[in-house]
């Protein structure tokens, strides 16, 4: 029987998994649009097709399936560029389907063409360094190939973006619609079990350490290994730091918790890195710019170095490992806890973490090295009121990162999702919403995106999208009404020659009124009682605001 390629792209999405599709109509995709009024699949409108990548990629992050954007040609598929970057960053499969202009007027100039021909725009071309795989299909004699190099690619272990774009004419043509059985939706085989030498050789190098540490990565995330993380930290005695995007790996409440690493952090698991340990076990860490505070050569010297990625590229990326490990985190950590119960490795004394970072928190105050003063701690309070009032957990998608980098500390029930892929501004609230649209699991867990003024400005629409699906979500803006990391670097590096980073906000009060949302103001930690009682964080859609003296800086060097 034949069907249209329209029809065959949509049962390609649903073959994938794909729940909901993000984007905006145009001409140029109608087909498809028409072909998804009779999909299960359900199409979310957005305002900015930038917004649609990002929310495709909240969803992706949270659930771990296949999601999907939609843009017609031209500007459609330009504006997708950013969030598309963003997946690439963090390894999303994403798929974006967009539109073309009918390939006989290739060359010729039509509206929105950007097929690369005639000195047209090449709208493949811009996405080719940000995917895994993007192509322009002009034929149908070898659609099932491409669909098929698509699925292997956003099904892969490490996956990323692809994007497909589909001029107007082919979408309407005819083809069998048996094409779909030449495709593979079969998801690889796991990475082949760890060596039994290298987890010898980690035991052997444990055995030779006094203070071991833990660096966890994203890695221990994507792995699903958290368990296995705790399993071995506590076996063990070994404490556990995480990069910022790990943050949660391990229990921050832990008692073995030396909460994150990087430059926008306390220090605290920096001076225990520096002062205490000397063997580093590395899993799934890329050890980037703010974990390794602008890669300093001195926060590693002279200790041993066990490294384990999924990811061979990640291996000795940056530094020499005395054993690197190309393996599944979960896997490697259950063959290392076997080994170790199977009596490979003594247990060694416990540590008192809690008794080093306070002796730690000592001697920053008295250098004067402490990241907030006392102007913040209307906003320490309402993370700390965070932990109290969801002892059952949250979602946080953040943009502002620096805030709950020290003052919320991650628990087991948590999903906590720091922009730190190419880091864009306005990224929070469509990746908020995506993910909301994510599982019936997430439903029940209230979402929170934190966000700036500034990058509230980028998205502040979109408020909008959630109000139109019904979505809850709990926006946090942080008004001090100026580019913040802007105005603290040309405060500390350029002599207060403050230049475009001070604006003037609207009133988000009035602003919450015309969305037909809620809005709370909290200038101190007594607001903080009055918004328990008012907002309902599981369903509805509300606008938390939070001022901020615009001449308050968090006291840190960005080294740059």
């Amino acid at each position: 029987m034949k069907i249209p390629v329209s029809q065959v792209l949509v049962r390609f999405l649903e073959k994938l998994g794909v729940k909901s599709i993000f984007g905006i109509p145009g001409s140029h995709i109608l087909p498809v649009y028409d072909a998804l009024h009779d999909s299960d699949i359900r199409s979310v409108l957005v305002k900015h097709e930038q917004a649609a990548a990002f929310m495709a990629g909240g969803e992706a992050r949270v659930s771990g399936r296949v999601s999907a954007c939609i843009t017609t040609a031209g500007p459609g598929a330009t504006n997708l560029v950013t969030g598309i970057a963003n997946a690439c960053t963090d390894r999303l499969p994403v798929i974006a389907i967009t539109g073309e202009a009918p390939t006989h007027i290739f060359g010729k100039g039509g509206l929105q063409e950007s097929s690369g021909e005639g000195g047209s725009v090449d709208q493949v071309a811009l996405f080719a360094g940000i995917t895994r795989y993007h192509k322009l299909i002009e034929r149908t004699d070898y659609l099932a190939t491409v669909l098929n190099q698509a699925a292997q690619h956003l099904l892969a272990d490490i996956p990323g973006p692809v994007v497909l774009s589909i001029p107007f004419n082919l979408q309407k043509e005819q083809v069998d619609d048996a094409i779909l059985e030449q495709v593979s939706f079969t998801r690889p085989a796991r990475a082949a079990p760890v060596a039994d030498e290298d987890i010898a050789r980690s035991i052997e190098l444990l055995a030779g350490a006094e203070r071991p540490l833990i660096v966890a990565g994203h890695g221990c995330i994507r792995a699903r290994a958290q368990a296995a993380l705790k399993g071995i930290s506590e076996t063990l005695h070994i404490p556990v730091t995480s990069s910022l995007k790990a943050k949660g790996a391990l229990d921050e409440r832990s008692p073995l918790s030396l909460g994150s690493l990087g430059v926008t952090s306390g220090g605290h698991a920096m001076r225990y890195l520096e002062q205490e340990a000397d063997l580093v076990m590395i899993l799934g860490a890329s050890f980037n710019e703010r974990t390794s505070y602008v890669w300093d050569r001195q926060l590693l010297a002279g200790k041993r170095i066990i490294q384990v990625d999924a990811s061979a590229p990640q291996l000795q990326k940056v530094f020499r490992a005395d054993l690197a490990v190309q393996a599944d985190l979960g896997a490697y950590l259950d063959a290392l806890d076997a080994a170790v119960q199977a009596g490979g490795l003594a247990a060694r004394k416990p540590v008192d973490i809690a008794g080093f970072i306070d002796q730690a928190q000592a001697e920053i105050d008295a250098a004067g090295a402490t990241i907030f003063d006392e102007q913040f701690d209307h906003i320490r309070g309402f993370y700390a009121w965070l932990e109290t009032r969801f002892p059952g957990g949250l979602t946080m998608f953040d943009d502002n990162i620096v805030f709950a980098q020290n003052f919320y500390r991650v628990s087991a029930r948590d999903r906590y999702l720091p922009n730190t892929g190419i880091s864009s501004l306005g990224h929070a609230i469509p990746a908020a919403i995506g993910a909301s649209f994510s599982t019936s699991e997430q439903a029940r867990k209230p979402v929170f995106a934190m966000i700036g003024d500034g990058g509230f400005h980028m998205c502040g629409m979109e408020l909008m999208t959630a109000v139109n699906y019904r979505v809850p979500l709990n926006v946090v803006l942080f008004n001090n009404r100026t580019m913040g990391l802007i105005r603290k670097n040309q405060h500390q590096y350029y002599a207060d020659r403050f230049i475009d980073c001070d604006f003037t906000n609207p009133d988000f009060a009035l602003l919450a009124k015309s969305f037909g949302i809620r809005h709370v103001r909290v200038n101190g930690n007594t607001d903080l009682d009055s918004l328990a009682e008012d907002v309902d964080f599981f369903e509805d859609v509300n606008l938390i605001e939070i001022l901020i003296d615009q001449d308050a800086y968090p006291n840190y060097s960005s080294r740059r």
